[in-house]
Parts: structure tokens; C-alpha cells; sequence
């Protein structure tokens, strides 16, 4: 009979093998976006999901983002390099955008489309826990959009 203790250390690096490979890339914000894209960036979707009712905190994510884009991107918005939406989730009508999205909640969803037809979306958690500063937040959402109008 195999011992109990050779199972449970057996069980549990596994599980910190699984913790050590998929938490990391939770927290980088990378959860569905596509590494395998090397073309060239055609348009930058950036989409506050929401419900019907949002709490101070869904609603400051969302006015950061928007407050963001319009401060540092405006040439993008106006030649439609980026665009930036608020979409109530709970909707009808916008039921095909966030199942696209694949979204689960109230989040912040970069959407890149590339020139060969390729799309990858990637959902920012990160902002999350920047919302007490608004300049580091803004700070830090440009950056991320900078890099993805790069292809990064």
C-alpha cells in the first residue's frame, strides 16, 4: 500500500506546480490574450464591461479608462486606431460583445485587431488595485495601451 504522506507531497507539488504557472500570467493581466500574433496592429478596442448597477468601484475603473484615452490617445480616437466603449453587460443588444469577450463581470477588456484578421482579447485586472491613485492608474493604462498600439 503506498504510503498516505508520499501522496499528499506527490498532490501537493502539483498543485504548486499548477499555482506557479497560471497565477502569474492571472495577475499580468494576460488571462486570454494570444501570444502567437506577430502582425501588425490594425485597431485597439478598449471596453468597460459593466452591469446594470455598478458599485463606486466598477464605476471608477470605468472613468479612469475613459478619462485615460481621452487625455493621451486622442489622435487614435479621432482616426479610429482606438476606440473606448461603456457596455452594460446585462443588455440584450450587448450580449454578442461580451460573449465575445467572454466576460464574467464588471471588467476592462483590451481587444486588439491585427491587419492579417487575427483578434486578441486580453482582460486588465490590474487596474483594479491602482483605482486609490488615479495618476498611477492612468499612468499605467497608458502604458499598456502605448504597448499594445506596438504589437506587444
Amino acid at each position: 500500500m503506498v504510503n498516505k504522506r508520499i501522496i499528499y507531497t506527490v498532490g501537493g507539488l502539483l498543485v504548486l506546480t499548477l499555482l506557479i504557472f497560471t497565477v502569474p500570467k492571472y495577475f499580468a493581466g494576460n488571462v486570454t490574450a494570444s501570444s502567437n500574433i506577430t502582425s501588425d496592429v490594425d485597431k485597439i478596442e478598449i471596453i468597460h464591461f459593466h452591469g446594470t448597477h455598478q458599485c463606486v468601484s466598477c464605476k471608477t475603473v470605468g472613468a479612469y479608462a475613459e478619462e485615460t484615452i481621452n487625455t493621451y490617445f486622442q489622435d487614435e480616437l479621432k482616426s479610429g486606431k482606438i476606440s473606448f466603449q461603456h457596455l452594460n453587460a446585462e443588455l440584450p443588444e450587448n450580449y454578442d460583445k461580451a460573449a465575445q469577450y467572454g466576460v464574467k463581470g464588471a471588467s476592462l477588456w483590451i481587444g486588439t485587431y491585427y491587419k492579417d484578421g487575427s483578434f486578441a482579447k486580453e482582460e486588465n485586472v490590474n487596474v483594479w488595485y491602482k483605482i486609490d491613485n488615479k495618476q498611477d492608474y492612468m499612468d499605467y493604462l497608458k502604458s499598456v495601451i502605448e504597448n499594445k498600439l506596438l504589437g506587444k
